[in-house]
């Protein structure tokens, strides 16, 4: 289901009331126009489950409303699915709500075709989805909420049908929530994916947590307690504190590395501590402690250390009732929202104002130049695959700079992304201040020093073997056959030599 309740069959009054409770001045009439278009345009549409047609674009709307977007991208919401499924036109959407909103639709209109039918169709629609990201990320935030639908009525539809729209929302759209710091919505999606995309793998782990969940929520609800008890006798004011469970996907990825040991798993239920400010985070952690024991090597801080998708919290594992280990996260209601909905919770926090940070998104403008570079869409598929659709780890340069890598990345793949050059002369590297080998799988958290040799003329091979990103594969290939080249024009000789 959705992340707030939103009824089986929504009225456009649910969708008014809503706005309205977080944007009174609203322009609630151009809600109710768009609403009207759309349900006069789907009039006796059904879809596949029997109900109308008009509850979707309805619920739609509804999920945008709830994480407090803008107006145009509840509009153009509620329009999604007009150009595709009715008489209307994209000049009808222009001159009847304008320009921002007709742009809108017609991007999530670009991106309703991303389907597999064949490898050429298929990446130049991944193409346009880049660019559509690039150009105003609230279309793929309109694209999310309607795919999350469509995973929640996906059993109204074939089989073949549900398995591919499931394994194109674990490969493309969850990665893509991720990356755009949204773990809440990287959660639901691959959650509702998971049974259509991995049945037996799903089945297997829903019996495993269905022995497991009910000892570790009635932990949790007990610590719930004693630790608004710490806080409040410590004199310190908190927000909220509540416990969540791992989700589904996520738990079935951590139990496939542990041989499906789920007592190696510690954060299958955690408890989330919000509080006012910073500097009380950090008075928090030191309460904590002080009444629960730290598992060693499990305090993480996020917040002086922010992920690459810029995730902000402290993270700590402790010895807590009955020798049971949970993880507590504790954080700011700002930190809460961004690390939750990410791109989404730009909208109506304070600290960010409305606009979009630029640089937050760096990553997307980056890939479309690459991908500009790259016409062959076997390369694009690759690029893609190492630069995009793979968790993210981050390391720290020596002068604690952040770097974001690809899981599993190598000391090589952190020097090219530094420079060509470092990347070319790199001959050793320390990591944590201990020397490692150049195919050493970095993991998070890691301080990394590339060893240079000035001498060096360019780059093993060899390298190729275990690099993960696509700018060392292509550096280390560029380089290679130019080193090929020179050999050949010095062993060959020239003609009438």
């Amino acid at each position: 289901m959705f992340h707030d309740p939103i009824p089986v069959e929504p009225t456009i009054q649910h969708l008014l009331d809503t706005i309205v409770a977080y944007y009174p001045e609203a322009d609630l009439d151009l809600v109710k126009r768009a609403y009207e278009l759309a349900a006069k345009s789907h009039q006796n549409q059904k879809r596949l489950t029997g109900e109308d047609f008009i509850f979707h674009p309805l619920r739609v709307g509804l999920f945008l409303a709830q994480k407090q977007l803008d107006i145009p991208t509840i509009v153009a919401g509620l329009l999604h699915d007009s150009l595709e499924d009715t008489a209307i036109t994209l000049n009808d959407i222009e001159k009847l709500f304008g320009h921002e909103i007709a742009v809108l639709v017609q991007g999530v209109t670009e991106l309703d075709k991303l389907k597999y039918r064949g490898l050429d169709r298929y990446v130049e629609n991944l193409r346009k989805m880049f660019v559509a990201v690039a150009n105003d990320v609230r279309i793929i935030l309109i694209k999310f909420a309607d795919r999350l639908h469509n995973l929640e009525t996906l059993h109204g539809h074939p089989k073949h049908k549900q398995e591919r729209i499931a394994k194109e929302t674990l490969e493309i759209y969850a990665p893509i929530a991720s990356r755009l710091s949204m773990g809440e919505m990287k959660g639901l999606l691959e959650d509702l994916a998971f049974p259509y995309a991995l049945p037996k793998e799903y089945a297997k782990t829903k019996k495993i947590i269905g022995e497991e969940y009910p000892k570790k929520e009635q932990l949790v609800k007990e610590l719930e307690v004693i630790i608004k008890r710490e806080l409040d006798r410590a004199g310190l004011k908190y927000k909220s504190i509540h416990g969540r469970a791992k989700h589904i996907y996520s738990l079935y990825q951590k139990l496939e590395t542990k041989d499906w040991d789920i007592s190696e798993v510690h954060d299958l239920m955690a408890l989330r501590i919000v509080v006012e400010n910073i500097g009380d985070c950090y008075t928090t952690l030191g309460i904590l402690h002080q009444r629960f024991k730290p598992l060693k090597g499990r305090i993480k801080d996020y917040i002086a250390n922010p992920k690459p998708n810029g995730y902000q919290s402290l993270h700590t594992t402790v010895f807590t009732l009955k020798g049971e280990m949970t993880e507590l996260q504790i954080r700011t209601p700002a930190m809460h929202a961004k690390a939750e909905w990410g791109v989404a919770a730009h909208w109506h926090y304070d600290e960010y104002g409305h606009a979009i940070p630029g640089k937050r998104y760096q990553w997307v403008q980056e890939i479309n130049k690459k991908l500009i570079s790259l016409k062959d869409n076997a390369q694009f598929l690759e690029s893609l695959k190492l630069d995009i659709f793979q968790n993210r780890i981050f390391v720290f340069t020596p002068k604690g700079e952040v770097i974001d890598l690809p899981e599993s990345s190598t000391p090589v793949d952190f020097a090219y992304h530094i420079h060509t050059d470092i990347g070319n002369r790199c001959a050793g590297a320390l990591v944590n201040n201990e020397i490692a080998s150049l195919d050493t799988p970095l993991q998070n958290g890691d301080v990394v020093k590339i060893i240079i040799d000035k001498n060096k003329k360019g780059p093993n091979p060899d390298w190729l073997k275990f690099v993960k990103t696509n700018t060392a594969r292509s550096r280390i290939r560029g380089l290679t056959k130019k080193s090929i080249f020179r050999w050949m024009k010095n062993v060959i000789p020239k003609k009438g030599a």
